[in-house]
């Protein structure tokens, strides 16, 4: 008895090594692989007298971007211009993630309903917008759209607030005096309107009732900015866009500005993306039991409320998943904007300083960690929130 389990201990041992053997085979293989191709890029830049490192970050870039959300110039150094890409990536992404959700989830829900021209439109949007190359939209809305508005001195004027021309957008700048009295404003709204849905949520599971949370939070907002504006003695000034002439050229001066190559990029993501949030939101709400459906509406809800508190919570869990998918593809299409020369961080820092320094392994490994964190940000947040609304199975 006692020599049988010695054998099976050392079958097990056995089978135990010849399991770890083929994972050693594969790390050294992986280990030779970056190995043989690091020394080799080391001998091919030594030959030619070219140096590695980082150092360039600190030296001057000597060019100008277009559009910028900080302050930047030749003078300012390489890793400034890396920081202005990475800047104008992250607006035109978190811009397109915010559309692109708002109205996929609108189109969602219109191909489900009972209005057959509203649900073919809904059809026929989708259709058409997923199954045109992404860059041929950027292209139509840069060079169709927005260069063919009317020119500066002829420019589109709505309500005195917005003026749009060739040149791009312009919007009113806004200074506040005193803005922290605002912004502690909004951070008590926000509070208020947190424990306002706590309570409406224990509202409906105790007594089937629920709170206006949407009137509720406009309120707050409205109300707790005001009272802290007063308090605070916060003054607010509109700097509008002026229209100046040099040298015979008229532009505008001031305001807020919008390029059009920011405009075409962000219309065409926001636009493709929804497309397939649209779907994925369709497809979460089939997937809800009809069984739900009809309960909510023997308990008396309408489509809104039935919608709202049954319908899309149990769906989100289908939804999410695919969604955060097109969240990390809207991040990496935004690198097309080199195609109509946005700025991004692709364009700027892969491209001109690229271009500028010759040090193309270091920046190509900057730029790649980059799009490889924010989008694992991305995906962590949104797994985190998927698996936060998962059904708890008991």
């Amino acid at each position: 008895m006692f020599r049988i389990d010695e054998i099976k201990n050392s079958l097990k041992k056995n089978l135990q090594l010849g399991n770890l053997v083929p994972q050693f085979l594969l790390l050294f293989v992986l280990f030779f692989i970056v190995y043989y191709f690091t020394s080799n890029a080391q001998t091919n830049m030594a030959a030619r007298n070219i140096s590695s490192g980082f150092g360039f970050l600190q030296t001057n870039s000597g060019f100008d971007v277009q559009f910028s959300l900080i302050d930047y110039d030749g003078s300012y150094s390489f890793g400034r211009a890396y920081l202005v890409g990475l800047l104008n990536t992250l607006l035109v992404s978190s811009f397109g993630i915010v559309f692109a959700t708002i109205l996929g989830f609108l189109v969602g829900v219109a191909r489900l309903s009972n209005n057959f021209l509203l649900s073919k439109l809904s059809q026929l949007y989708v259709e058409i917008l997923r199954n045109l190359p992404l860059i041929l939209q950027i292209f139509f809305w840069y060079f169709v759209v927005l260069r063919n508005l009317p020119s500066t001195e002829n420019s589109f004027i709505f309500l005195d607030f917005l003026i749009v021309n060739v040149q791009g957008a312009y919007f009113p700048k806004f200074i506040f005096t005193n803005f922290n009295a605002i912004f502690y404003g909004l951070v008590c709204a926000l509070l208020t309107i947190f424990f306002a849905q706590y309570y409406s949520k224990k509202l409906i599971y105790e007594r089937g009732k629920s709170l206006p949370i949407f009137k509720i939070s406009i309120l707050c907002l409205i109300l707790f900015t005001t009272i802290f504006s007063l308090i605070g003695n916060t003054d607010l000034q509109l700097q509008q866009a002026e229209l100046i002439q040099n040298f015979g050229i008229f532009n505008y001066v001031g305001g807020v500005k919008l390029v059009p190559e920011f405009l075409a990029l962000l219309f065409a993501l926001s636009l493709y993306t929804s497309t397939f949030i649209a779907e994925n939101v369709r497809a979460g709400i089939l997937s809800v039991g009809k069984g739900q459906k009809e309960a909510s509406k023997s308990l008396g809800f309408n489509n809104s409320q039935s919608l709202k508190l049954i319908i899309i919570p149990q769906a989100l869990r289908v939804i999410i998943p695919p969604t955060t998918n097109q969240y990390l593809n809207l991040l990496k299409n935004s690198s097309l904007a080199a195609g109509i020369g946005y700025p991004d961080l692709a364009s700027v820092f892969a491209g001109t300083a690229l271009s500028q320094t010759g040090k193309a392994i270091e920046i190509i490994f900057i730029v790649m960690l980059t799009y490889l964190s924010i989008s694992l940000i991305i995906s962590a947040f949104l797994n985190w929130y998927n698996h936060k609304i998962a059904f708890i199975e008991k």
